[in-house]
């Protein structure tokens, strides 16, 4: 089955209400599993083109309590639909991989995930949240942008596959 919404009105309401209606109780976050594997590496290979290994995300949920690894799955379809890793050290940490499947990009859920997940980590007494991006990666750009990451810097030649410098993007939380 899939989850579509026809609203009347204006193009501003339907993506409003489309954001409204798609919240948690459409979709939850837990905790990576060996089992979600498959699923997990399928969205990486449709989102990145040069995608981790299945054992590099083996390795993650096998790293704790460093590495934290989140499935994003919708109650409905009852199928992973994206996933967020991260690396917490003290008050610092890296988002290493956040995907969102093509067929639920633009609803406004990786918005939705990366806003609990960094008011989780504030709570949890973070300080300050980096990432890579590439540069041609514009709706992920634009995504940061708008949780108010700044520039802090570029990895020269941090891509290949094709080659491209990273954007370094961070964000100081208030403590």
């Amino acid at each position: 089955m899939r989850w579509s919404l026809c609203i009347s009105g204006s193009p501003r309401r339907r993506k409003r209400i489309k954001k409204e209606r798609l919240s948690s109780d459409i979709y939850y976050l837990r905790r990576m599993e060996e089992g979600d594997l498959f699923e997990v590496h399928a969205i990486e290979r449709v989102s990145f083109p040069n995608p981790w290994h299945l054992s590099t995300f083996r390795g993650e949920i096998h790293n704790r309590p460093i590495s934290t690894s989140y499935v994003i799955v919708h109650r409905l379809e009852k199928r992973i639909i994206g996933y967020i890793i991260y690396w917490h050290l003290q008050d610092e940490v890296q988002i290493s991989n956040i995907a969102v499947h093509p067929d639920f990009r633009r609803m406004g859920i990786g918005e939705s995930i990366l806003k609990q997940v960094l008011a989780q980590l504030e709570e949890g007494g973070a300080r300050l949240i980096s990432l890579e991006v590439r540069p041609s990666n514009m709706a992920a750009i634009k995504l940061y942008n708008k949780l108010d990451f700044d520039i802090l810097g570029i990895r020269k030649n941090y891509y290949h596959n094709p080659q491209e410098h990273a954007i370094v993007m961070g964000k100081f939380l208030s403590q």
